[in-house]
């Protein structure tokens, strides 16, 4: 830290007792200056050959026949006094970060210019500021930091803007010139730049100022923000950092914290300020996590709307690399579901109207305007599909959730994003079990979501076992799984490969609510999964289904397929007592289009079907 000392004589200044600060002289002191609370008792000579205010102040008082002089409104207050006192006196002064500005707004209060005495107080702090002070990084922050508690005079002496703009050219030092210290605490450097220090290389990263800035309050925060922005020379990353960095510095991360009604003012003015700094790039600089959590305090503290609708389209834009815990947004009264279900519906649709791939007429009408097409790898949009279907799951457990809300949710997505219905007929799973008073028709419209010609092995396998499903679902993941073994010279699951993966339906219930069952581990196995599935349904529709292979069941080379005894019933009944005259009823029992006629042997079959895939429907 820089200093400077003035003066040479030894301090004589003396208390006795707290409010009564006088000098140690030989000649007798003849005037009292009272500063607040705070009496001094001084000589005129010293302090009149200096300060133009104080010789007016002492010629009024000698008219008025009295010796002391009040100055209430004195910046900064006694102890500031006394360091203009002392310099009067040609006593030893130590100017330093923390009290210059204080010195420099009381000498403006006393008038010590240089018209009074040259080399005055003024001048002498003016010179230690713009040599000093300004140039050193924490210097300049200490003093921009003290500046808030001397208002207005710090900012009509230009202090404040002063301070700002040595700060903002600082940051704007290309890093290989910075030579001065900072705070870094990160583990990894932003920067390829390296500065030699003696022995040693040393790397200064971009964003090597962020964390110094972090100790302003929240106003000088914003200026210094502002114009380090207008300089033009920061990138939008680097802003976005040092906005997270300040908001997990100041931010509560509790509930209760950021809505305590003594702190919930100072967070609104928090966030409110930090939206608005944000990069003018929507779609760059700050991560979608950082976007999400500052949506939630915004909803959370009642910011203004103006700033939600901000928020909203940029974190829609950006919106696969979220997370199922980042959108888990808790709602606000009078609405009954824990989670805010419709925001998140709204973040999907948005998305989808920017990558143009919604049918939601109505959203497009109403945000034309701001619709910016985004070039979407085939990935992103799995990736989408997996987030809805992961959020499904968690939000599923809500026994407030409405049908209409889950099935929304669920169709907001293309099919192209979910090649593999396991993930959505996890969130169904769940959806059933935490809602037991379903009608056979609302259990026949949530399942009517999923393809049962999308579900893995072992999504099949639970599926077959689950006494939630309507029995014609049952039905159709039966008949889809011995069709695929036989059309596609597969091996259907046997009882030695079903071992070691269910156990019993409380098994399964428990796997269900743990990670679901068998999702790809990548992005590439699910499109490798989804050409497999494709494949199997043009087979499926080349092969008539009245296979003798077929008609034996669910047996095969290796065993018979793991079945409860319900659902053991239901496709023996399936497949029993139908003749060639009942395939009408038969297509209904499964519910599928692709029912296989019994008369049809397998050297007929052609394969010139095309191979799209078609959604079962649950009648």
């Amino acid at each position: 830290m820089k200093f400077m000392k003035l003066g040479s004589k030894p301090d004589a200044f003396q208390s006795d007792g707290s409010n009564v600060r006088y000098v140690v002289s030989d000649l007798a002191t003849d005037v009292i200056i009272h500063v607040g609370e705070i009496k001094f008792y001084l000589h005129k000579f010293p302090l009149l050959s200096k300060s133009s205010q104080l010789q007016r102040f002492v010629l009024k008082a000698s008219e008025d026949s009295s010796d002391e002089v009040f100055m209430h409104d004195f910046p900064g207050g006694a102890k500031t006094f006394e360091i203009c006192a002392k310099f009067c006196y040609g006593m030893i002064v130590t100017l330093n970060a923390y009290n210059v500005v204080a010195a420099r707004c009381a000498a403006e209060y006393l008038e010590m210019t240089e018209d009074v005495d040259r080399g005055n107080l003024i001048f002498k702090i003016e010179v230690f500021l713009n040599s000093s002070v300004f140039r050193s990084w924490k210097d300049s922050i200490i003093v921009l930091q003290t500046t808030k508690a001397l208002l207005p005079w710090s900012e009509e002496l230009k202090v404040v803007g002063r301070c700002i703009d040595s700060i903002a050219s600082k940051t704007s030092v290309d890093p290989a010139n910075v030579n001065w210290s900072y705070t870094y605490s990160k583990k990894l450097a932003t920067s390829n730049e390296i500065i030699e220090t003696q022995d040693q290389l040393r790397i200064v990263p971009k964003d090597w100022w962020i964390e110094d800035l972090c100790e302003l309050d929240i106003d000088l925060y914003k200026r210094v923000m502002v114009a380090v922005k207008s300089k033009g020379r920061m990138s939008a990353d680097v802003i976005g950092e040092a906005l997270k960095a300040y908001a997990i510095r100041w931010l509560p991360d509790s509930y209760d914290a950021l809505v305590a009604d003594d702190y919930t003012k100072r967070n609104k003015t928090l966030v409110e300020t930090i939206v608005l700094l944000l990069p003018a790039d929507k779609g760059s600089g700050c991560s979608c996590r950082f976007l999400l959590k500052l949506l939630k305090i915004v909803i959370l503290v009642g910011a203004d709307e103006q700033l939600k609708e901000e928020l909203l389209e940029r974190i829609s834009m950006q919106l696969h690399k979220a997370s199922v815990k980042d959108l888990m947004i808790p709602s606000r009264s009078p609405a009954e579901t824990i989670y805010d279900v419709d925001l998140v519906q709204t973040l999907i649709i948005r998305f989808m109207v920017k990558a143009g791939m919604t049918n939601d007429a109505d959203f497009l009408e109403k945000h034309e305007s701001e619709m910016v097409e985004l070039n979407l790898d085939h990935e992103y949009l799995l990736t989408i599909g997996n987030l809805v279907d992961g959020y499904l799951a968690e939000v599923a457990c809500d026994p407030s959730l409405p049908l209409s809300s889950f099935i929304e949710l669920s169709t907001s997505v293309p099919e192209a994003a979910r090649p593999i219905h396991d993930g959505l007929y996890t969130a169904i799973d769940i959806y059933l079990k935490e809602h037991p008073s379903l009608t056979k028709a609302e259990k026949k419209t949530i399942c009517g979501l999923m393809d049962v010609k999308k579900l893995s092995a072992n999504a099949c396998i639970h599926a077959a076992q689950n006494d939630r499903l309507p029995l014609r679902v049952v039905v159709q993941v039966l008949f889809f799984e011995q069709v695929r073994a036989a059309a596609g010279g597969i091996t259907a699951p046997t009882l030695d490969a079903a071992q070691g993966i269910t156990k019993c339906t409380s098994y399964l219930e428990e796997d269900w609510e743990g990670q679901g069952m068998e999702h790809p581990n990548s992005l590439k196995k699910q499109v490798e999964s989804q050409k497999q599935v494709e494949s199997l349904q043009a087979k499926e529709e080349c092969h008539n289904n009245g296979q003798q292979k077929s008609r034996n069941s669910i047996k095969d080379r290796g065993g018979r397929l793991l079945l409860s005894s319900r659902s053991r019933r239901i496709f023996d009944k399936f497949w029993t007592g139908k003749g060639h005259g009942e395939n009408n009823k038969s297509s209904e029992t499964s519910g599928s289009s692709h029912s296989p006629p019994t008369s049809v042997k397998v050297r007929e079959v052609k394969h010139s079907v095309t191979p799209k895939s078609r959604r079962n429907s649950v009648s």
